[in-house]
């Protein structure tokens, strides 16, 4: 059933965005409409239109749901925790976790298979498109969810001739819960 859910997926996604690619002008617009725009529940089936940012919301509460996962400790966990679990349960791939900055701060995801782009070329005219930028929104938006500010952009892409796909997610703050008054 994974196996049908996520080709349905591939190819309403590859659906959207080449509606997208009718809708606006250049590739620049359609990566950022693609960072906003995403479909969410592939495994169920239920595929809902929204900003990214609010799926990768909504994701993280069906992942915890879904998953036995606590609370990360620290930002190699969070990494660990994104690639062991969260990428097997909703695209059934493990990326590698490497790159990692001295800081520890940032890090690549390696994708040696990214299901999204099954069945895609890219025109020559699309040089530019960003095909896989919704992952991006669903990180930012998960991560949001449990107080991460991080930033999350393609270093390669293998549509774009690249070996592999990396997605680099950098470490930007803790974001800090604020409280109503008397509910500390």
């Amino acid at each position: 059933p994974l196996k049908h859910n996520s080709e349905l997926f591939t190819l309403t996604y590859g659906a959207l965005v080449t509606q997208l690619c009718k809708d606006y002008e250049n590739d620049e617009e359609v990566n950022k409409q693609l960072d906003k725009i995403l479909l969410f529940r592939i495994s169920l089936l239920f595929f809902h239109f929204s900003r990214g940012y609010n799926i990768g919301v909504r994701l993280i509460e069906d992942f915890l749901a879904r998953s036995s996962v606590g609370r990360c400790h620290d930002f190699r966990e969070t990494a660990d925790v994104i690639a062991k679990v969260a990428f097997k349960m909703y695209l059934g791939i493990t990326p590698s976790v490497t790159n990692w900055s001295p800081a520890g701060d940032e890090f690549s995801l390696i994708l040696e298979s990214n299901p999204l782009v099954d069945f895609v070329e890219l025109p020559d005219n699309h040089s530019n498109l960003v095909y896989s930028s919704l992952l991006c929104g669903v990180l930012r938006g998960a991560l949001e969810m449990v107080q991460m500010a991080v930033d999350v952009r393609f270093a390669q892409d293998t549509l774009r001739g690249d070996n592999v796909t990396e997605i680099r997610m950098k470490f930007i703050k803790r974001i800090e819960e604020n409280l109503p008054v008397g509910d500390e």
